[in-house]
């Protein structure tokens, strides 16, 4: 029974620890980076038989994040962080 408890704790500082996130149509993720005054956007490129692009960032205290089949049009004052991998929990 303690071993289910210190699981049961332990999910539940995962959660506390990794926040809201939102995710959004690719459509509104570029509404919410155009309200930033100097958005940093973290990006990421991958697939196996078809590349799909993920971003992710942060607006008002929210991470928000989307997934595209092409790449996306973002702002030119946009600051970039290319990773190889995005994890959500």
């Amino acid at each position: 029974m303690a071993a289910a408890g210190a699981v049961a704790a332990a999910i539940a500082n995962a959660i506390k620890a990794s926040g809201v996130v939102v995710k959004l149509e690719p459509t509104d993720f570029e509404t919410i980076v155009r309200k930033a005054e100097k958005p940093l956007i973290i990006f990421n490129e991958g697939g196996l038989f078809s590349s799909k692009y993920q971003y992710m960032t942060s607006y008002k205290g929210f991470a928000f994040f989307t997934k595209s089949r092409v790449p996306m049009a973002l702002p030119s004052n946009a600051e970039m962080v290319v990773t190889r991998k995005i994890w959500l929990p």
